[in-house]
């Protein structure tokens, strides 16, 4: 869970800054969010998550 927030913020806080820095359109990211909406429901989440729970396990063992 915690990981799982952790991912929100950082991709909330990257979202804004793109937005804010003009670099992204709000229709692109509108598109993105969507996306990862969509996605989400479909059986590849699943996968997703656990591909993204072994990258934050081993960047914790990196220590």
């Amino acid at each position: 869970m915690l990981v799982t927030l952790s991912a929100v913020v950082l991709f909330g806080i990257l979202t804004f800054a793109l937005l804010r820095g003009r670099i992204v359109g709000p229709l692109a990211a509108t598109a993105v969010f969507l996306f990862g909406f969509f996605t989400a429901d479909t059986g590849v989440a699943d996968a997703i998550r656990a591909t993204l729970h072994a990258l934050a396990d081993a960047a914790s063992n990196l220590t």
